[in-house]
């Protein structure tokens, strides 16, 4: 496993004297730097680059959703935050986790994982194709999809599909029998062909099985044991088609 470079960027010397000496106890953990403010952060941002960002949200000069905002080329984001409020902002910002001060070391741990996870999905993405000339593409056919992953071809039933997650550039096809399927693509362009009876965009990085939500909580519907985001654009449309 490659080493992670991680960044901390939090106001509260506590907190961040915290983070550091949690990520010091997992070896594929390298720290970076920790920042007090997110304009020294920038500074480090433009020397190399950054896996993993644990980043707070209420800080004095620039807040760290703001920061998020402006900051090119963003990697994976932890926020670290006393505020649970923000937790749903924090889904439309494409946050990976979000650890609620105080947290434990466990916490902190399962956190890590589901970063380390993305990053690894997101390496693997790059590699996706490479050394072919064949183009990356789906196919729909009548009750399947042909997605091109890793250099093979599956085959998708549209009725195995959970919901269907976009990570930038590409997306994960969340399915019932076999599990995460990877592949580069447009999430945009993938709901325009889905079958609209059957699928639809909720979020800017969700498309979910209509018929498979069980669940309104919320601003969150339920899907097996998994709860996806309805982003505010969305929520309209979703109610009228899914709940009316």
């Amino acid at each position: 496993m490659k080493k992670i470079k991680c960044l901390i960027v939090e106001d509260e010397e506590l907190a961040r004297d915290l983070l550091e000496k949690f990520i010091e106890k997992l070896p594929h953990l390298e720290l970076v730097g920790k920042c007090e403010d997110p304009n020294k952060a920038m500074e480090i941002f433009q020397k190399e680059p950054i896996d993993l960002l644990f980043l707070d949200i209420q800080m004095p000069k620039l807040t760290g959703i703001e920061f998020l905002k402006i900051l090119p080329n963003k990697p994976v984001v932890i926020f670290t935050t006393a505020y649970a409020e923000y937790a749903l902002e924090g889904y439309e910002l494409d946050i990976t986790d979000y650890l609620l001060k105080p947290f434990s070391f466990d916490r902190f741990v399962q956190g890590v994982n589901k970063a380390v996870e993305l990053i690894e999905l997101k390496d693997k993405a790059l590699h996706v194709g490479s050394g072919n000339n064949d183009p990356i593409v789906t196919e729909i056919k009548r009750d399947y999809l042909l997605v091109k992953s890793e250099h093979k071809i599956f085959k998708i039933q549209l009725s195995d599909i959970l919901y269907i997650e976009g990570m930038r550039e590409y997306v994960a096809f969340h399915t019932l029998s076999q599990g995460r399927i990877l592949s580069l693509m447009s999430l945009k362009k993938l709901a325009e062909v889905l079958p609209e009876d059957q699928f639809m965009r909720i979020h800017k990085s969700y498309i979910i099985d209509i018929q498979k939500v069980k669940v309104l909580e919320g601003n969150m519907v339920h899907l097996g044991d998994k709860k996806i985001p309805i982003g505010a654009s969305y929520r309209e449309v979703v109610m009228e088609k899914v709940f009316k």
